[in-house]
């Protein structure tokens, strides 16, 4: 076993398949401690449904993929990135294959599914669970790493940086962090050479979210009150289709369903909508199939659109989603024989802290993998199952560059300890309650699919009055990762509302009734702090 975690050669933020790529490449050399915030398993990567895109069919082409994928980011990625990332998938794939990933197969082939956006048959995938044998294999390769110390209920404060030295300095350095242990209620310090931040995405700063409950944004909020740079935050992901259920909030749908053949009906119709706005009907990227569907609901005074798939017979349906179709046989809806209610829900943070192809981020010793950061993949739009394939490529693009700085990475200095001699304990829990479901709910309204400058100058309002309540809150008692969480989940609301006044145009996901055309030129949208 490794020796103390709390100091180590490099620290991992993250148990999903950003962190746990660069761990095993990283654990090869190094002593390497990875921290999650509840569970090892209960990031985001255990409950992607869809797949793995990769150039595997013969007759597709890298520069297929990377088409599809700059038309999907709207003109906004970062071409040399998309290119690193496409041509580098077909390795991965081979990866999570040696790791025991048990992919469906075709024969002596992969079997390749296709996808909204996707020009061919290219996405790799374990039924419709895919994210959770990803998931199960990386972490059975971690557990099993000697170099690899797993941390669970750990939630991170803040960074460590060279503000916190003993002899206190302004250079910036990251040196690890601060993180609250849920089974002793304490803070700990935890240092490093080298600090990965690989914290998944902001979604839980909506309503309707198919995220886990901890996506809210804590690296990417980390990093800006570092130092760091923030890109990109209006471009906010909806899924088209997550389930209507009023008690399972979070079930969603997976975007197969309408590449097999799915129909979108209104369900007082019953009549399809897509063929009407878009040549690609059902098959049209994610921002054209949410819009169309928040406009149906919201034209017809609707809760929600019906998917329907019934008539590929019911062999068809239970062979290509088993897991899907079990789960919603549970809550009484038997999806062979009728359509499932579905609403659009917040799926994917395409912005967030700036990042080289090497993950590096603006602070020294700090880099970045997956959904909390921004590389230049995504660019204004995701493409389909291109999420889990950026975490491979990139966690072991950090891996390298670590590895080859080695030499000029410096150990850390002494840290000053978490002080908490100022403060109580708290005795109005509902505060945070009730500040958490206010964020949530006028993100929803005022910064969702379709947006106005107004809506979003009142949210801006709302977080205004909103951070003076928290700020003096945090002041004042002792943190709780509740706490811990909601002052993220501002600061990233305040970074997504910044970033969504700022644009001015409709691109890719930001979709404004102010201004519904693109401008000529795409630009990133860049916060400094």
């Amino acid at each position: 076993m490794p020796g103390d975690p709390t100091s180590s050669d490099i620290l991992v933020i993250g148990s999903g398949a950003a962190g746990l790529t660069a761990a095993l490449n990283l654990a090869e050399r190094f002593k390497v401690t990875v921290l999650a915030k509840g569970g090892l398993d209960e990031g985001s990567t255990a409950w992607a449904q869809g797949g793995i895109a990769a150039v595997l069919e013969p007759g597709d082409t890298f520069e297929n993929h990377i088409e599809d994928t700059m038309v999907a980011g709207a003109g906004l990625n970062d071409r040399a990135t998309v290119e690193m990332v496409v041509e580098n998938a077909p390795a991965a794939i081979e990866t999570l294959v040696k790791l025991g990933v048990p992919f469906n197969m075709n024969g002596d082939a992969l079997h390749l599914t296709r996808e909204g956006g996707h020009s061919h048959r290219r996405i790799v995938h374990v039924d419709d669970a895919t994210g959770l044998a990803v998931q199960t294999a990386l972490l059975r390769a971690a557990q099993a790493h000697p170099n690899i110390t797993l941390v669970p209920d750990m939630v991170v404060i803040d960074l460590a940086t060279s503000q916190h030295e003993l002899r206190y300095s302004g250079a910036g350095n990251v040196w690890g962090v601060y993180a609250f242990s849920r089974a002793t209620d304490r803070v700990e310090l935890f240092t490093a050479r080298a600090t990965v931040l690989a914290t998944g995405g902001a979604g839980r700063t909506y309503l309707f979210s198919t995220a886990p409950s901890g996506a809210t944004g804590d690296g990417i909020a980390m990093a800006w009150r570092a130092g760091a740079r923030v890109s990109n935050m209006e471009f906010m992901q909806f899924h088209p289709t997550c389930l209507y259920n009023l008690e399972v909030k979070n079930f969603l749908i997976t975007e197969a369903v309408r590449g097999e053949g799915g129909h979108l009906r209104n369900p007082e119709t019953g009549k399809r909508f897509m063929p009407d706005l878009d040549p690609r009907a059902e098959l049209a990227p994610r921002d054209v199939v949410a819009r169309a569907i928040d406009a149906e609901i919201k034209r017809h005074g609707l809760d929600y659109v019906h998917l329907d798939i019934s008539h590929m017979g019911a062999d068809f349906v239970k062979a290509h989603f088993p897991t899907i179709h079990a789960r919603l046989l549970d809550l009484g809806i038997d999806m062979t024989r009728e359509p499932i209610p579905v609403v659009p829900a917040q799926h994917y943070t395409c912005g967030g802290v700036v990042i080289d192809r090497d993950g590096r981020t603006d602070l020294p010793n700090l880099y970045a993998a997956g959904e909390v950061s921004q590389s230049g993949l995504h660019g204004a739009n995701r493409l389909a199952s291109n999420s889990l394939l950026e975490c491979f490529v990139f966690g072991e693009a950090v891996a390298r560059d670590i590895t080859a700085r080695w030499g000029e990475l410096a150990p850390p200095p002494a840290i000053r300890p978490w002080d908490e001699s100022r403060v109580t304990h708290s005795d109005e829990e509902v505060v945070i309650k009730q500040n958490w479901t206010e964020i949530r709910r006028f993100m929803w309204n005022y910064v969702g699919i379709v947006r106005t400058t107004k809506r979003l100058e009142r949210a801006a309002h709302r977080i205004a009055m909103l951070r003076e309540e928290v700020n003096d809150y945090y002041g004042h008692f002792r943190v709780t990762p509740d706490l811990i969480e909601l002052r993220n989940l501002l600061e990233s609301a305040d970074l997504i509302v910044r970033s969504a006044l700022h644009r001015k145009e409709s691109r890719g996901l930001h979709y404004t009734l102010d201004y519904p055309e693109a401008l000529d030129v795409a630009a990133d949208t860049v916060l400094v702090p």
